[in-house]
């Protein structure tokens, strides 16, 4: 290891986020920012048509030998996938139909999780409001993961186990971390995605079905755009817990990797947010960022000082105690 330390305990801070304070600031300076607020016009036919794109790859891969499942499951399906958990995210954030339709919002998540296998959208709708709200905060943000996490995967090969492990980590840790009652939606979601998967499984068989639901799970765990789960708010610099990654993966993620803006201004769709760094540049253009989720990666797995408890924490108060 020579000089460097591996992380035996998260980053704690005892500062607010620095989201709010910013956007505060940018907002008195550029009061034209609230015009990229409200719904792309876009998304939901840009949703609509990978969802019917993955559902005539089911038609096509039928069938294929199972090690073509896999590997197209890998190299293209899971691509759709994995964007379209990015698009619920958008989706998460009312910017499909606005604020006004919620309703619409909720249920075209679930449309656009048609595809992936599994029901998600509507846990995550259900805590990623406190991944906002509570940047950070210990037991509320269950995007922070768990001490067993970062104390047991902290070799270059257990840290390569885990990124394999994310989607498994993702579902699981809520449960630990911040348990909720199960929601209405969250039903309806799991009845409508298990009707068309067994609907699926009906027309063409047990191939399409491993073919998404495989797809999900392999581009959602050690995959170049899972990059973007450790670029976002891993702390590869001491004092920075939010990293912006502005290379060419944007284009199939929605700009998920405008992170920091998405931070300061939420409301504003993965569209438009380029647009928020070129009208406010000099908030952006010296804060450190990432060009490349594979060297992310590859500094996540083979950097000592680099792990899951490479994450900056803090207590929050919840806000109806405030």
């Amino acid at each position: 290891m020579g000089n460097r330390v591996t992380r035996e305990d998260f980053e704690w801070v005892y500062t607010e986020q620095p989201h709010t304070q910013r956007r505060k600031e940018i907002l008195a300076k550029y009061p034209e920012i609230k015009t990229l607020m409200g719904p792309d016009p876009y998304l939901k036919w840009i949703v609509s048509g990978m969802v019917f794109m993955q559902l005539l790859a089911c038609y096509l891969v039928k069938d294929l030998s199972w090690k073509w499942i896999f590997f197209w499951a890998y190299a293209f399906g899971g691509c759709i996938n994995h964007s379209l958990t990015l698009a619920i995210h958008d989706i998460s954030h009312n910017v499909a139909f606005g604020n006004k339709q919620a309703k619409w919002n909720r249920w075209f998540a679930v449309f656009a999780n048609l595809p992936i296998g599994i029901p998600y959208s509507a846990s995550f709708k259900k805590y990623h409001i406190d991944h906002h709200r509570y940047l950070g905060g210990d037991s509320l943000d269950v995007d922070i993961p768990t001490d067993f996490e970062g104390w047991f995967f902290c070799t270059p090969l257990r840290k390569l186990l885990w990124l394999f492990l994310q989607p498994l980590f993702y579902s699981l840790r809520p449960l630990y971390v911040n348990p909720k009652a199960i929601t209405r939606m969250e039903i309806l979601n799991a009845l409508v995605q298990f009707s068309i998967d067994l609907i699926i499984y009906y027309l063409w068989g047990l191939k399409p079905v491993i073919y998404l639901i495989a797809g999900t799970i392999l581009c959602l765990g050690f995959h170049p755009i899972s990059g973007h789960f450790i670029a976002e708010h891993y702390m590869f610099l001491k004092g920075y817990e939010t990293y912006s990654y502005y290379g060419p993966l944007n284009w199939l993620t929605f700009n998920v990797g405008y992170h920091m803006e998405h931070h300061d201004f939420p409301s504003i769709p993965g569209c438009r947010l380029p647009m928020v760094k070129k009208i406010a540049a000099e908030y952006y253009d010296n804060l450190p960022h990432h060009q490349s989720w594979i060297q992310v990666l590859w500094d996540f797995v083979f950097d000592d000082t680099l792990g899951p408890y490479s994450r900056v924490k803090r207590l929050c108060k919840l806000a109806k105690e405030s």
